[in-house]
């Protein structure tokens, strides 16, 4: 299953399904939370794994993702264990803040002007890589810092979006949601919480209450 972290095509079924449409459906990038994941260049990264679960990727596919999603692993492992200071770095042209601060080659290729190739300057055994593993590295030094935040609010939905509501919960008795934002959960009845979030005009505070009270209803585990 793909959701909204997942994919576009995870954002537009769930749009579809829980929020449905009068007229033709966009998939529009501002539709997505999580876009910057969502990304064309790592397309292979998030969805090969998918593919080969269910059995739709070819065995010529298959075997291509798998070297080249080991050879980034070893690269990223690589540019992760270089390091270097401000002024070893100046005997090779890089300029940086003269802080005194170590800096990985990772860190290095966050910075706009220095590539992979710059750096094979430095440590001559970053001149190995094959241009597509290349590439993915310094794309994704670029967006790091990005997506280590992203990453945590995407394990905060995913923890509380997967959170069932009982088919016979009781609306009426859930406090702080207006007569309107109760009326619009009897009527869609939401499996989830992440489905009671798309539906249009219930609020972060009525989520907050609705997530309250389920919590609090739910029997401990073992009693």
């Amino acid at each position: 299953m793909l959701d909204r972290a997942d994919a576009y095509i995870g954002v537009l079924i769930d749009d579809l399904v829980t929020k449905g449409t009068r007229e033709p459906y966009r998939m529009f990038t501002s539709r997505a939370e999580y876009r910057l994941k969502l990304r064309a260049d790592n397309a292979d990264q998030r969805l090969s794994p998918v593919g080969q679960r269910i059995g739709c990727l070819s065995a010529a596919r298959a075997r291509h993702w798998v070297s080249k999603r080991d050879a980034l692993a070893m690269a990223r492992e690589q540019a992760s264990a270089l390091r270097a200071s401000p002024n070893e770095l100046a005997k090779h042209g890089i300029a940086v803040s003269r802080d005194g601060t170590m800096r990985t080659a990772m860190d290095l290729l966050a910075f706009p002007d220095i590539t992979v190739e710059t750096l094979a300057g430095v440590w001559p055994e970053l001149g190995g890589m094959t241009a597509d593993v290349r590439n993915q590295l310094e794309i994704d030094a670029l967006y790091a810092s990005y997506i280590e935040r992203q990453d945590a609010d995407i394990r905060a939905y995913r923890r509380d979006e997967a959170l069932r509501l009982p088919v016979d919960l009781d609306y009426a008795a859930v406090g702080s949601l207006s007569t309107e934002v109760r009326e619009k959960l009897i009527e869609a009845r939401p499996s989830t919480l992440g489905a009671a979030s798309r539906i249009s005009g219930v609020t972060p505070a009525a989520l907050v209450a609705l997530l309250r009270h389920v919590k609090r209803d739910r029997p401990a585990v073992g009693h």
